[in-house]
């Protein structure tokens, strides 16, 4: 028997401050008891001395009125009479907190007393859709089969006209003892699998599972702007549970097509448009595609290739409701693979304009090199000369 003395502090215990809201306190006391519960420390006789030191700490702090006491009089104020906590062993401490638990694979895990309901397996599935499908959202009709609950017993498992029985071996509480040395320890009971209940009489349509393999077909509402690899979660469309247990989810794996023409990244997207020569450097309006529709551009005068024009608020929605992205539109200039003899007369005219060199037409390789060197050998000879 530990005295008052050698007793550590309970907020101390938690390692909370003695302001902590009663949340913080069932916060602290869960990641404790998780931490150092006998299952996940078998033969760990420290931990159990943890846990159950934790569970001590929990009792009178969340008790507004042993807390109160606590405060003032430390533990003295919370000892006799019954005051203080009344823990036997481990398992008093499964069956006075085990509702906190619910979710966790201990006790608890959505246990309740007189046995368990069990969640039915969750179930998988995938839905393709395009671009445009992405972008605006739409609904698809799912077929999948899945175990429903049983019509004939609604679930039960038993044959219509008579009930479960409550389970003999572990008095209908869905667990049983276990001794190991000095404590005890709580597990799931073999005889009725955790629901605290036997089938005597099965119904002859389901063999008393409560459950029917049955095909069905589902609306699944995908939601705009949604990409590739994004998974939907329908909860409650897995399969049931057995004996009347609560379904499990049914989650959508999502798969967006290529587009033909735009290019994705997430919420921005980006296009290649082809415009002439001509166009880049004397500026043009030209007609593109939206998600939505068709659109004018400019292209401003002087445009290099491969420079992207920025439309703000023209790509995909966000599916977590904030701001839409933008479209980007890469300009690509088209030079002529086989070009008029106009257009060839024109370009030889700029490249001269332009004192660049180009394909010989009219002159010789070298006559074009000499024209080209002639400016410089003036200069040059000019200025020897003074």
């Amino acid at each position: 028997m530990i005295s008052m003395a050698s007793k550590r502090d309970y907020y101390e215990v938690l390692g909370v401050q003695n302001d902590a809201s009663p949340e913080q306190i069932k916060k602290a006391y869960k990641k404790l008891a998780i931490a150092n519960h006998p299952d996940r420390n078998p033969g760990d006789e420290a931990a159990v001395g943890r846990f159950k030191e934790a569970a001590e700490a929990f009792e009178v702090l969340s008790d507004p009125n042993k807390r109160s006491r606590y405060d003032r009089f430390g533990h003295a104020g919370v000892s006799g009479n019954g005051a203080g906590p009344q823990f036997r062993d481990v398992s008093d401490i499964f069956e006075t907190f085990g509702d906190l638990f619910e979710g966790f694979g201990m006790f608890g895990d959505g246990a309740r007393r007189g046995g368990r309901a069990h969640r039915g397996n969750h179930l998988r599935s995938s839905v393709t859709i395009d671009l445009l499908e992405a972008a605006s959202g739409c609904t698809r009709t799912l077929e999948i089969t899945r175990r429903e609950t049983c019509k004939t017993c609604s679930g039960s498992g038993a044959r219509p006209g008579t009930k479960p029985q409550t389970c003999d071996y572990c008095s209908g509480r869905g667990r049983v003892v276990h001794a190991q040395g000095f404590f005890r320890v709580q597990t799931t009971c073999p005889a009725c699998q955790g629901t605290g209940q036997v089938v005597r009489e099965k119904c002859a349509d389901c063999g008393g599972s409560g459950t029917q393999m049955q095909s069905s077909k589902l609306e699944v509402k995908v939601p705009p702007g949604v990409d590739n690899g994004m998974q939907l979660c329908l909860r409650g469309e897995g399969e049931a549970g057995p004996m009347g247990g609560p379904g499990g989810d049914l989650y959508v794996d999502l798969q967006v097509k290529p587009h033909p023409f735009f290019e994705r990244h997430e919420k921005n997207l980006s296009c290649r448009v082809p415009v002439a020569f001509s166009q880049a450097a004397l500026g043009t309006e030209i007609e593109i595609p939206l998600l939505d529709g068709r659109r004018r551009l400019t292209i401003p005068p002087g445009t290099q290739p491969g420079e992207m024009l920025r439309l703000g608020g023209l790509g995909m929605p966000d599916p977590h409701g904030g701001r839409r992205g933008d479209l980007f539109v890469e300009v690509q200039v088209e030079v002529p693979k086989h070009p008029s003899t106009q257009q060839k007369r024109l370009l030889r005219d700029l490249a001269e304009l332009e004192n660049v060199e180009v394909t010989p037409h009219r002159k010789s390789f070298f006559d074009k090199l000499k024209d080209y060197f002639a400016p410089v050998e003036e200069a040059d000879a000019s200025n020897s000369s003074k």
